[in-house]
């Protein structure tokens, strides 16, 4: 490439209003370094629909790099114990507390960028049933006049409320706060932490938009095996006390908790039983007298949510099926 092309395709990513927090080190960065005293707690759950490798050419398959459980646990901090994504690959974090809205940030997304400004992003989006979303409103101020390329820096300051924000070791942030008017959650209890990859193509047929509508331009194509959002870890600041897994005795009974393959559920008035997993797909449905037998044995093992609804009243159940 001549040298005038490259130098302006690199100064072009780097044209922007540059409103937002600076990299890890720099005054007014919001970066939080994984071993901060202010983490309390970490994601005990994580599941993956992977995304492809480049989403124009679906022939070329899906990423494969690393291990759902990758994500689960304190941030390693290196290029390496992490799960990626791939091109709108999507990871669903739960955690063995909720997250509440405290004072400031309430939580911490690990990416592993190897160096400032090596960008790759997510959407975040949180619920409070596993079923019901609301995405954190991001923006982006990143130049589409050159497309970031896969080799490429830009900007962090270019972006707000978005994952991968900082490089390994130094989780972005996000406050609760600003989604406490939102219907269909309860910003108090956070179960769920939702991650959709930002695919960073600047051409609007496969691109992401903010919340503003604005195609958002970062690394691609990626179409390597770790292609994509890489998670490393979601740390928890604002914990909330033990929630899903509590069974009060009194109402309902579902035992063995954790299962091989099959729970019983015991209730004292005729139940609707709603089976989810944790990506908030409905595993099963069906109507209770008093009691019931579910066998999972047909299904993956891992965590699942069990809603139990009977004179209009509601409770929400953790199951692990190992």
């Amino acid at each position: 490439m001549n040298k005038l092309v490259y130098i302006f395709c690199f100064l072009s990513t780097f044209v922007g209003a540059q409103s937002f927090a600076p990299k890890p080190g720099e005054i007014g960065s919001t970066a939080i370094f994984k071993d901060s005293s202010i983490i309390l707690g970490w994601a005990t759950h994580v599941e993956i629909k992977r995304g492809y490798l480049d989403i124009s050419n679906p022939s070329l398959g899906k990423v494969d790099y690393g291990q759902a459980a990758n994500g689960e646990g304190k941030a390693e901090g290196n290029s390496f114990d992490i799960v990626s994504l791939g091109d709108s690959g999507v990871a669903i974090v739960t955690f063995d507390r909720p997250i509440e809205n405290g004072a400031g940030f309430d939580f911490a997304i690990f990416e592993n960028g190897f160096v400032d400004d090596y960008l790759e992003l997510a959407f975040v989006e949180v619920s409070s049933d596993g079923e019901r979303y609301v995405r954190f409103p991001s923006t982006s101020e990143a130049s589409i006049t050159v497309q970031t390329g896969p080799y490429e820096y830009s900007d962090c300051r270019f972006f707000n409320n978005l994952a991968g924000k900082y490089k390994q070791g130094y989780g972005t942030p996000f406050d609760l706060e600003e989604l406490k008017d939102s219907l269909g959650i309860d910003v108090m209890k956070i179960t769920h932490v939702k991650l959709v990859d930002v695919i960073g193509t600047i051409n609007p047929q496969f691109g992401s938009f903010d919340s503003q509508g604005n195609v958002i331009n970062d690394l691609y194509p990626t179409a390597f095996p770790i292609g994509g959002f890489d998670l490393d870890g979601v740390g928890v600041i604002h914990q909330g006390p033990l929630g899903l897994s509590t069974i009060k005795e009194t109402t309902i009974k579902v035992y063995p908790n954790p299962t091989t393959g099959t729970i019983n559920i015991e209730t004292k008035n005729p139940s609707s039983i709603v089976i989810k997993n944790t990506l908030g797909e409905i595993v099963t449905v069906f109507e209770i007298d008093n009691n019931g037998t579910v066998d999972l044995s047909d299904y993956e093992k891992g965590i699942y949510f069990v809603e139990i609804t009977s004179n209009s009243h509601q409770e929400n159940l953790k199951i692990v099926y190992n």
